[in-house]
């Protein structure tokens, strides 16, 4: 089964931290997921900017509103797309995740939308 990790980490809390700070932060992550990746979970991870567009159509006129989105008090950080066999070992990984430390790790299975 297919699960992904969404890293969701305060808004500017990456502002806060100095430049040696984010690239220790940064280095235990790419760590985490060359561990998921020699363990065979790991399809995929990325880390995301904090700048943000949303599209929207509406009566066959689009929309782009660019961010940051002032009711945003959380972002979308970065993810990892993981094969696990069980939910039970998709909350473990996220328990092991460096980021659990500093933000919420969301485990979320892989479904069609209408599921």
């Amino acid at each position: 089964m297919s699960y992904m990790l969404l890293i969701v980490e305060p808004v500017g809390q990456r502002r806060e931290r100095s430049d040696a700070e984010g690239r220790r932060v940064y280095e235990r992550m790419l760590r985490f997921s060359e561990t998921l990746q020699t363990r065979g979970v790991l399809r995929a991870s990325e880390s995301l900017g904090s700048a943000a567009q949303r599209v929207q159509k509406r009566d066959g006129r689009r929309d782009v509103v660019d961010g940051p989105f002032a009711e945003a008090k959380e972002m979308v950080g970065g993810f990892f797309l993981l094969d696990c066999d069980s939910e039970a070992e998709a909350l473990a990984i996220a328990a092991e995740c460096p980021a659990a430390e500093w933000c919420s790790v969301e485990v979320r299975r892989i479904a069609p939308c209408y599921q």
